[in-house]
């Protein structure tokens, strides 16, 4: 009798336990686990160093039987087919067009092969095709269709690790080093040793954060002094924690509140993002409501240039973008206002910051990101209305950025909390006394707040 050879293709699901896929093809008789790098799939400078080092974690808890591959999926799978007698293939499905387009040939072909291939869902809390509403189409406000998500959802219980004795290390496998995913331009690695990266860390650092964070998660989020979110984004990305698990481990708990239901509707959002790109597969390029084509935008290069380098005058806008710069990572309420703040105050179309925020974002999901970025436009489902914009001194004064602002821009860390968000309106006096000349120390706003954002609003108008 003909043993049975299984290959699990990992994705964005770089976990042991709850993985579906995984589970499935640890039941061989043999099994190889592939990792592809696939270099049409979107992937940023700042993601590709940490899915080197999550790769690295996750061979390691294969006992360095992870097989490496770097190029064209379809052609990798159809000589590893041929060359190791595959029986039955398996992956967790990803969801954007590219994957979905190349999966679907990569399907057909192991079909043709007479090959046994599956896929699963191994990275979302329900499948984009099963929360619709009455009449079948798809929801485009988030409340109804977390109402029914959580509805309708039925509860998986955590797939348990499986244990390995029957892994295969091909001789045709690449060292994770040939995928050329350390990026030379940029001090990533200095950055990424403030990071713990890998499964086991992120089923700690969930723990840690229901333990105690999650308390009083509703309200404190927002402050960005505070250490007070789950910073769980980079490793729902890579999949080395599933929102399953995310989800399983907040209704164990023994009270749930609403500080604990916030943070479910949080994670409802990740999965309505993802839903988004499903059924607006040109999200990363197009704007959803199509009245924002005709918007007059500046797009000015100097502009964005000083945004990006954390140099606007705006201290919690520099404070924000400084942190990207310094950590790979962004408090997400200042992601909100820095995005604001480029869109609406400097009239930069939304596609410059994402593209910003995808190349140097640890946690820079294709999903998430685009949704995002959208949604702060106004031109997303759901999406904020054109007249909500950001006031950063008003916001950084709400949530007393005071600590943070002088964490990520030092030089104005000596001016009383009044001015420390708007030195501009300091007095010479004051600015002397912390040792700070403007557009020498630290740059005047290089917009005016009020003027722009009136002329944002006049713009708005026009398109409505």
């Amino acid at each position: 009798m003909s043993e049975n050879i299984a290959i699990h293709w990992f994705r964005k699901d770089l976990r042991l336990a709850d993985n579906p896929a995984l589970s499935q093809a640890s039941q061989a008789d043999k099994t190889i686990t592939i990792f592809i790098h696939d270099e049409k799939s979107p992937i940023g400078a700042a993601s590709k160093l940490w899915l080197h080092h999550s790769l690295k974690s996750l061979n390691k808890s294969l006992n360095n039987k992870l097989n490496f591959y770097i190029g064209e999926p379809l052609e990798i799978i159809k000589k590893l087919v041929k060359e190791n007698n595959i029986t039955d293939f398996y992956w967790n499905r990803c969801y954007d067009k590219y994957s979905i387009d190349r999966d679907t040939q990569i399907k057909q072909f192991l079909q043709e092969q007479n090959i046994n291939v599956k896929s699963f869902n191994g990275s979302l809390l329900i499948e984009p095709w099963q929360c619709k509403k009455d009449d079948g189409t798809h929801y485009k406000v988030y409340t109804p269709f977390y109402k029914e998500l959580i509805k309708i959802r039925k509860y998986r219980s955590n797939i348990a690790q499986p244990s390995f004795n029957n892994l295969v290390k091909l001789d045709s496998f690449n060292c994770i080093d040939s995928l050329k995913l350390l990026e030379p331009k940029h001090s990533w690695q200095n950055i990424i040793k403030q990071w713990r990266i890998g499964e086991e860390s992120a089923s700690k650092i969930l723990e840690d954060f229901l333990a105690d964070k999650v308390k009083n998660y509703k309200t404190a989020r927002d402050y960005m002094s505070l250490d007070a979110t789950s910073a769980l984004s980079p490793y729902l990305h890579f999949g080395e924690i599933s929102p399953n698990q995310i989800f399983n481990a907040v209704q164990s708990l023994d009270v749930i509140g609403s500080n604990e239901e916030h943070f479910i509707k949080e994670l409802v959002w990740r999965d309505f993002s993802y839903y988004q790109l499903y059924y607006y597969p040109e999200l990363h390029n197009k704007n959803i409501n199509q009245k924002f084509d005709n918007f007059e935008w500046d797009n000015n290069p100097a502009i964005l240039k000083k945004w990006q380098e954390g140099q606007t005058g705006i201290p919690i806008v520099d404070a924000g973008m400084r942190e990207l710069w310094q950590t790979g990572y962004m408090h997400n309420r200042v992601r909100m206002i820095v995005a604001s703040f480029l869109i609406k105050n400097c009239l930069i179309h939304w596609k410059y910051g994402e593209k910003w925020f995808f190349d140097t974002l640890f946690d820079a999901d294709f999903a998430s990101n685009n949704t995002n970025w959208q949604w702060v436009a106004g031109c997303g489902l759901d999406a904020a209305p054109y007249f909500r914009i950001f006031n950063p001194v008003l916001q950084s004064e709400k949530f007393e950025a005071y600590d943070y602002i002088r964490k990520y821009v030092p030089e104005i860390a000596k001016l009383p909390n009044k001015f420390l968000v708007k030195p501009w309106e300091a007095s010479e006096n004051i600015l002397n006394d912390a040792n700070i000349t403007l557009n020498k120390d630290y740059p005047r706003p290089i917009v005016d707040l009020k003027g722009s954002r009136n002329k944002a609003l006049e713009l708005h108008r026009k398109i409505k």
